[in-house]
């Protein structure tokens, strides 16, 4: 069609053509299966870009030309092996310069996959693998789903990146499984990590009215269908009728609406966009509804929030898996056994990781024998709670146990080929620990040291091998933040950094390598920030008015919140820290010290819900005199993260400008949406008044008609 004649510039798009094959049934009737197949191996899955559907319109065309002439009874769309789509084809998004050509998407899909219920025979899906995104949708277009029990992943996963469910999902979800089950997987979902459905709970929701084992999954699919084709009923307990939508609808929507200002403030713009199609799905028509994602898919292809969460997305997909400046992985070392020098909080969950990713023997250690039994309960009990989840074996757990012992006898780390401290953050200290351990460990055994502040040169200068130390700084709560920062010392050999490496890569966690510079990428970014929001608030302004003028950063929390989840002391001491580091950007404040020795800053109800501040601490920061307005504030929180940005990549600190970005968004949670810190900071013009240049050239910016 002459319409998506502009989609169809780009021609090196991977197609997924549509294969059609009639099945003859025991029941003398035909259903046209069409396999949908793009040529690759199973590393390659099937995408839906704008050739694939106009083959898929076009082949449905012919096939309800053959069902008016009774050549079909049905039609049923599966995929190749492993897949049946993993959605929309966005490799040229960021190249769309029109805001026309992203409505032209979303209606093409439209055009497309609506045609699966405009057929005149009973239309199926039957979820063979992989379906995200416009995958799933294909099969919400459908009249009848089946799934495979083997199917890795299930989603919508749109808003994790700045979009809505375009191609009809936004409409047809919550019409086939309510209100509550749709807001789950099109918002709760994705806000938490992109999380995936398994094909179990694909079925309970709803989505799949059958599941059926991988051996046989097409044939009892087309059995199924063929009966559905026969007259057989079909039952659906979620399916929302008139009470739901006139009762629960209304009220649904709005405490996801709560929940979501609640967690991400009012910057995004697609989790609120997406709350919009779903409040009006509950009424209306079908063609309404699909020029509503038309219009929805339109704003945000354009927006700075889409191209943003699109960079954002290929930092932590691709540029993670090609860590900037990593030796040759062939130089790590085999690690058979782990040594963990502590059996605090930290240290124990350290602990639980390795036993769990690696699976080799840990041992762990402390300054008393009490300690070492503490450590080893925590990590104990942690592992029988997964048990009680589902999330574990009684096996496994068994095995993890049976690796796991303590002593107070450095003795026992003879055979270690990687050690980590996490003992008491003081050089000395550390010093101390190390020098000890490697009188027992053998020459080829990694040190590592988790330090968030202090120089890991300063600690290898009193070791026999410096070589053999690295940094490897974990964020708290090691279990779920996924960054760890390996700390490339001066001696650091290329043999010890490419065995942290390839632990981080076993952990399942993204690393990035960074000199030994004063609170590496995070904590000396996040430090200053912390800093200035003190700052302001020593000069006179109050909790709120600082929290507010720092508000359109778009964190996840405001510095304060932060502050009290680190820990005061902790924020304390890194605040000094980055004041010893350099005392003309960093500012340390004496107020921040006796608020950590009230030990309390916000004041919470029952449940732990944050009320607002302690009346005792807003007494202990009062009497400043020079308060700045909100507008100032933010100017210069904006301004002076972007001189410190553009001197830590002078300072070589990291080599790009997107190893910042990946550790702000892995390790501080810095919003998709605004595609990490540089793009940020280019667009809000910080970075113009700071160094009268751009992070990025172009930089990541929506369309601008």
């Amino acid at each position: 069609m002459d319409k998506y004649a502009p989609l169809l510039e780009a021609n090196d798009e991977v197609v997924t053509h549509s294969y059609v094959s009639d099945v003859k049934m025991p029941s003398g009737r035909t259903i046209a299966l069409i396999t949908l197949d793009n040529g690759k191996d199973h590393t390659r899955p099937n995408t839906l870009g704008p050739q694939t559907l106009l083959q898929f319109a076009e082949k449905l065309d012919e096939l309800k030309e053959r069902a008016k002439n009774r050549e079909i009874h049905g039609v049923a769309v599966t995929g190749k092996p492993y897949y049946l789509a993993a959605g929309a084809d966005l490799s040229h998004v960021q190249d769309i310069r029109e805001r026309k050509i992203g409505r032209l998407i979303a209606e093409l899909g439209h055009y497309s996959l609506g045609k699966l219920d405009e057929l005149g025979v009973p239309s199926f899906v039957f979820i063979n693998g992989l379906a995200l995104g416009g995958g799933l949708e294909i099969a919400l277009n459908a009249n009848y789903r089946t799934i495979n029990e083997t199917a890795p992943a299930v989603a919508l996963p749109e808003v994790f990146i700045g979009l809505i469910p375009g191609w009809g999902g936004a409409y047809l979800l919550p019409n086939l499984i309510g209100i509550r089950n749709s807001l789950k997987v099109i918002l709760e979902n994705p806000l938490k990590q992109n999380r995936m459905l398994k094909p179990q709970e694909v079925l309970e929701l709803g989505i799949a009215d059958k599941m059926f084992g991988s051996a046989r999954f097409l044939e009892e699919s087309l059995a199924w269908a063929d009966e559905v084709i026969g007259g057989k009923k079909v039952k659906r307990k979620n399916e929302p009728g008139a009470v739901e939508k006139a009762t629960m609808w209304g009220p649904a929507v709005s405490i996801a609406r709560s929940t979501v200002e609640e967690k991400l403030g009012k910057v995004p713009l697609s989790p609120y966009m997406a709350l919009d199609l779903i409040a009006a799905a509950k009424s209306g028509s079908k063609e309404a509804a699909f020029k509503r994602e038309d219009d929805a898919i339109e704003e945000l292809i354009a927006s700075d929030q889409f191209r943003a969460s699109i960079y954002a997305f290929n930092l932590v997909q691709k540029h993670a898996k090609k860590p900037s400046g990593a030796p040759d992985k062939t130089l790590a070392r085999k690690v058979s056994k782990v040594g963990v020098l502590g059996a605090g909080l930290m240290a124990s969950q350290f602990a639980l990781l390795f036993l769990r990713r690696l699976e080799v023997p840990v041992v762990i250690t402390d300054v008393s024998q009490e300690r070492i039994d503490k450590g080893i309960e925590y990590i104990t009990t942690e592992l029988d709670k997964l048990v009680e989840k589902g999330r574990l074996s009684q096996d496994n757990r068994n095995r993890y146990v049976g690796n796991l012992s303590g002593s107070l006898d450095y003795a026992a780390f003879a055979d270690c080929d990687w050690v980590i401290e996490a003992v008491f953050e003081e050089l000395k200290i550390k010093q101390e620990v190390f020098a000890k351990i490697e009188e027992v460990v053998s020459d080829e055994c990694i040190l590592a040291t988790n330090t968030s502040s202090l120089s890991v040169d300063a600690m290898a200068k009193s070791l026999k091998h410096p070589e053999r130390l690295v940094g490897f700084h974990f964020f708290n709560p090691v279990a779920v933040m996924p960054l760890v920062e390996v700390v490339r010392a001066k001696k650091s050999s290329d043999e010890t950094v490419a065995t942290a490496m390839e632990v981080a890569k076993n952990l399942k966690k993204t690393a990035v390598i960074t000199s030994d510079s004063a609170g590496f990428v995070v904590n000396r970014l996040l430090g200053y920030l912390l800093g200035e929001a003190m700052r302001a608030v020593d000069e006179g302004a109050s909790f709120e008015e600082v929290a507010s003028a720092i508000a359109p950063l778009g964190l996840p929390m405001n510095p304060f919140d932060l502050l009290e989840l680190v820990g005061l002391k902790v924020g304390a001491h890194v605040l000094d820290s980055m004041h010893a580091f350099n005392s003309e950007r960093f500012y340390a404040s004496e107020n921040l010290h006796k608020l950590a020795d009230y030990g309390k800053l916000l004041e919470r109800d029952a449940k732990g819900k944050i009320k607002g501040y302690d009346k005792k601490a807003v007494e202990i920061v009062s009497g400043g005199t020079k308060a700045r307005t909100a507008g100032e504030i933010f100017e210069s929180v904006q301004v002076g993260l972007a001189k410190e940005v553009k001197l830590m990549l002078e300072e070589k600190v990291v080599q790009t400008p997107q190893d910042i970005d990946l550790c702000m968004i892995m390790g501080a949670a810095w919003p998709f949406h605004l595609g990490g810190i540089t793009p940020y900071l280019d667009r809000s013009g910080a970075s113009e008044k700071a160094f009268k240049g751009t992070f990025h050239d172009p930089m990541i910016i929506g369309v601008r008609d």
